[in-house]
């Protein structure tokens, strides 16, 4: 039970284990830190305490979730704090002179086939979105999409595709300024022409054509009922199809489950066009139903085929009433199994590809073979196999790295891959069944020397001895003297696994010298469930244990020294980040800590965030309250000395709702004892991350390393 009370200071004595005493408000609506030489802009800190499961918490910035005029006031005033801050700061035109530079390639993605069409995306190197182009029969190119027409500034972002199965229409989902939802429109291939249709209120959702091309499947919500699209939480998902030529009022409903609100929907459409299927999420919960239904048969109903959230199913293709399906059923590194629908009993199952010792990515239907991209201890490999699970033979790839694909066709006797590292843009390749070999198809020009540069894997223990892997990075000739300006960079949940991937920017911070490091923190995939399984729920702080030892493992190494180490993380990793800050700060001299999710007992109030709860937990339940609230960032800022903090947010994030930085930063800055700053840097016209346009990210990558260097008390050079 919850409730709320106005309290003042000196009635917080009694809040669990002094492990709230960051939230404690104060009598004073200054924040003005006089421990502190920098002064920050005036934060007004409320009194209101929340009781929960018992338990007192203060949350004097809670008013910082609220989208009103004195919020924008307060966004307003720390941009320009946190802008001034960044711009006198000398050097950044280098930055963005030399990250510019190295961006500047074409970069072409792997073709995909419809009909006789092949599509393809290429950026001829500083266009703010890629463009989509199509080739013909006769094999000329010319541009289908170019999302860079959509808006001046670049910030409506292609954010889904679709093309028909004759390859004549192209559907195409469009977001704005980063955020979610989506809007889906219709174009002629051939003739270039927009057709009428529009679909609103989508997200995270495709839209799947049917096998006579005349419409598409997709998963849609309800407008939102509070009017605040950009924080109003998500429920109700529901399955349509939209005919071509129709007004979207007259979609047909195929299928609701009103009864399980948090259930989401993704449909597909069997190659043949025989089937609907429909995997059923529960939440981010790797986990997943799998129900189907017949596309041949007038009104058939939705089978339910697989009722119970007990492991992970990915439908890779079927051969009529037989469906194969990627998954970690009994194994955690993942197998290939056939399902026959009309034996739907577990006993009639049959394992195709069983587990072995590395984990499975991917699984894809090319030329009637299986091709399986696996992790070898995070590294990329690939594999084919016969439909009947033999083992043909390994895809010898270029090096170690990460690879992706495959593209390709049941059909057809080749496919195609991309192949990068942390030092080595992405290649695209294709593999040709009938000699076994790969070819290069795209390979990118760039504005440095690959072997100039090293990218290695080391191994590392954590607290409680689990071996874990990172990947450090960093120009050939460095010293390890323990005085190398380095970055660490992580993420460390939801079953995403942090593979080698190519930055240009990251070029950019070895040529100043610095390294590069990325540990593969438990709460990932690179291991499988098991992996991901010890670093969630009550098991959370593994993965900032990880992360430390990872620190702790440079340091003593003679990579780094705390002075010049630097901690960066993205939304989970956002998460851990203000983790770090909150338990381990002298690990480090400036952590940055970007779109996270900082408030962990209200996270699951706004958009999407009680999807989370299968990953972290949520304060509703009194068990896993006390967890959260044990390494909660915004419930566990202390009054101490803290490194240089560069909150970063945006304004249109509607993923992880900037209210977590504004409060998390707000009170970082009222808490702060020592000279260090903290900042916001909180982006306008921007979300979550996805579709951010090229100058943007740029600019982003240059305030980051510029920040850091400042930090680190070092001094720009004058060239890169």
């Amino acid at each position: 039970m919850t409730t709320l009370t106005g309290m003042k200071r000196s009635a917080l004595a009694l809040l669990l284990g002094g492990a709230l005493s960051a939230c404690q408000s104060t009598d004073t609506a200054s924040v003005d830190n006089q421990a502190s030489a920098i002064t920050y802009p005036t934060t007004a800190a409320d009194d209101l305490v929340e009781t929960i499961h018992g338990v007192d918490v203060a949350d004097p910035y809670r008013f910082l979730e609220v989208n009103d005029g004195k919020t924008k006031a307060w966004v307003t005033e720390q941009q320009e704090f946190g802008n001034n801050y960044l711009a006198a700061i000398p050097g950044k035109q280098v930055l963005v002179d030399r990250i510019t530079e190295l961006w500047n390639y074409e970069k072409v993605s792997a073709p995909f086939e419809y009909g006789d069409n092949q599509f393809y995306f290429r950026n001829d190197g500083l266009q703010a979105q890629s463009v989509l182009y199509v080739k013909g029969k006769d094999g000329n190119e010319r541009v289908l999409l170019d999302p860079n027409n959509l808006s001046k500034d670049g910030t409506i972002a292609l954010s889904g595709l679709s093309v028909s199965n004759d390859g004549n229409t192209l559907a195409y989902g469009v977001s704005k300024s980063g955020s979610d939802w989506q809007q889906w429109y219709f174009k002629d291939v051939s003739s270039g022409e927009m057709l009428k249709d529009t679909l609103e209120w989508i997200k995270f959702s495709s839209a799947q054509w049917d096998h006579d091309n005349k419409g598409v499947y997709y998963s849609r919500y309800d407008a939102p009922a509070g009017g605040d699209k950009l924080a109003d939480v998500n429920f109700n998902q529901k399955v349509y199809y939209h005919k071509l030529g129709t007004d979207q009022s007259e979609d047909v409903l195929i299928y609701e489950r009103p009864q399980n609100k948090d259930w989401g929907f993704y449909s597909t459409v069997s190659d043949k066009g025989d089937y609907l299927l429909i995997s059923v999420s529960q939440g981010t919960d790797s986990r997943n139903r799998f129900f189907y239904k017949s596309l041949t048969e007038k009104d058939a109903p939705v089978v339910e085929l697989i009722k119970d959230l007990e492991a992970e199913y990915s439908f890779v293709g079927n051969d009529g009433s037989v469906f194969y399906f990627k998954t970690d059923l009994n194994a955690p590194k993942g197998k290939v199994i056939a399902i026959d629908v009309n034996k739907p009993a577990k006993a009639n199952w049959e394992t195709l590809i069983p587990e072995n010792e590395d984990t499975m990515r991917s699984v894809e239907i090319v030329n009637d073979h299986f091709v399986v991209t696996y992790m070898h201890d995070v590294l990329g490999k690939m594999s084919i196999y016969s439909m009947g699970g033999v083992k043909r033979q390994d895809v010898k790839l270029p090096g170690q790295g990460n690879v992706s694909g495959a593209s390709g066709k049941r059909s057809k006797d080749y496919f195609y891959y991309s192949f990068n590292s942390y030092v080595q843009p992405s290649t695209i390749y294709k593999y040709d069944f009938r000699s076994g070999e790969s070819t290069v198809f795209a390979e990118p020009k760039v504005a440095f020397n690959p072997d100039d540069y090293v990218s290695e894997q080391v191994f590392y223990t954590s607290k409680d001895g689990t071996r874990v892997p990172m990947m450090v990075s960093y120009k050939k000739g460095m010293k390890r003297d323990g005085d190398n300006p380095t970055l660490l960079y992580a993420y460390g949940g939801f079953s995403i696994s942090l593979t080698p991937r190519f930055s240009p920017a990251n070029i950019a911070w070895m040529d100043m010298g610095g390294v590069y490091a990325v540990p593969n923190l438990r709460g990932g995939a690179e291991y499988g469930e098991a992996w991901h399984k010890a670093g969630m729920l009550d098991k959370k702080q593994n993965v900032f244990d990880d992360y430390y030892a990872a620190a702790e493992y440079l340091i003593d190494q003679g990579y780094t020294n705390s002075g010049k180490l630097g901690a960066y993380g993205r939304s989970n990793g956002g998460l851990l980040m203000g983790a770090a800050l909150t338990q381990r700060p002298e690990l480090f001299s400036a952590v940055l800590p970007a779109v996270g999710v900082l408030d962990m007992l209200r996270f699951h109030k706004f958009t999407i965030g009680w999807a989370w709860a299968s990953e972290y937990g949520s304060a509703e339940d009194p068990e896993q309250f006390k967890t959260l609230l044990a390494y909660s960032p915004y419930h566990n800022v202390t009054e101490r000395e803290y490194p240089a903090t560069m909150v970063m947010t945006a304004d249109h994030d509607d993923r992880v709702v900037p209210a977590h930085s504004f409060k998390f930063g707000a009170m970082m800055q009222q808490k702060q004892q020592g000279d260090a700053p903290v900042i916001m840097r909180i982006e306008s016209k921007a979300g979550h991350g996805a579709g951010k346009p090229t100058a943007m990210r740029i600019d982003e990558y240059a305030d980051i390393y510029l920040f850091l260097w400042e930090n680190f008390g070092l001094k720009m050079p004058k060239s890169l």
